[in-house]
């Protein structure tokens, strides 16, 4: 991997998991970095999913669709593990 790849990878998680927690209804307490992770592990997962079902140019609405929607419930189950863990005071 280069450098370019990497920062790439990091941009579109980083927007793909805004738009993720755009999506979703309420506040998520969860950090920017995880909104990141979560971000580009759903480019990543999504872009294998319809990324092998379609060959298009440009941009592909699907794929980011997809993107959006797995990032959403990616950020929904990393939001509710770590507000799970509460501590008692």
């Amino acid at each position: 991997m280069t450098i370019s790849s990497i920062l790439g990878a990091i941009v579109i998680g980083a927007v793909i998991g805004a738009l993720g927690r755009l999506v979703l209804p309420g506040k998520q307490d969860i950090g920017i970095i995880l909104t990141i992770v979560v971000g580009i592990v759903a480019a990543l997962i999504g872009t294998f999913i319809v990324g092998s079902l379609q060959n298009t140019r440009g941009l592909d609405w699907v794929e980011i669709l997809v993107q959006v929607v797995l990032a959403a419930i990616g950020i929904a189950i990393v939001a509710g593990i770590k507000g799970g863990r509460r501590t008692v005071r």
